[in-house]
């Protein structure tokens, strides 16, 4: 098994995605690349901690690879946003990924090379090495699966899973 870490927004939506791809064994919504030890989610809301909200994906390379992983990373969001996902703004909603190899790593540096030319604005997404993971507070995991009628949930977490489905329909569990 490996693991990547990732930050694209809200981790209710990149949660619900991941969920729902095949390969993925688990997916953990937390918080990286801060500052501050054990921070919680109203800290991380204030953006004083310096950590994003991220999932931490663990997955089968021989069912599925980083490579496409990744692609669905960059499907999934706007890496071109500072610090933005839609109406979610704060340092904490940043694009980053937090690799556990140099292999990862590598693999990032070519996927943000081959999917730059498909948006209008440059990909502003960080490209770290992953440090200490916190995992979110109870009520964060398997959010959208819990709560899918919630206005957010129905509002913005829905339509990334439905697209997900549709665009990577082979790669989808369900």
């Amino acid at each position: 098994m490996e693991t990547i870490t990732l930050g694209g927004g809200c981790f209710w939506c990149l949660e619900a995605v991941y969920d729902d791809m095949r390969g993925v064994v688990s997916v953990e919504s937390g918080y990286m690349g801060g500052h501050v030890d054990q921070p919680t989610y109203s800290a991380v809301c204030m953006g004083n901690t310096g950590h994003a909200e991220v999932v931490r994906v663990t997955y089968d390379p021989a069912v599925v690879s980083t490579r496409e992983v990744l692609e669905v990373f960059f499907a999934m969001h706007d890496p071109t946003t500072l610090n933005r996902q839609g109406n979610d703004t704060g340092t904490q909603y940043r694009s980053a990924i937090f690799y556990d190899s140099q292999e990862q790593r590598q693999v990032a540096e070519e996927v943000m090379r081959e999917v730059a030319p498909l948006f209008d604005d440059p990909i502003v997404t960080e490209l770290m090495p992953a440090s200490e993971f916190f995992i979110a507070e109870d009520y964060h995991q398997e959010y959208f699966a819990n709560n899918p009628y919630q206005p957010y949930c129905m509002f913005a977490v829905a339509p990334k899973l439905a697209k997900f489905r549709k665009k990577y329909a082979s790669k989808s569990k369900g």
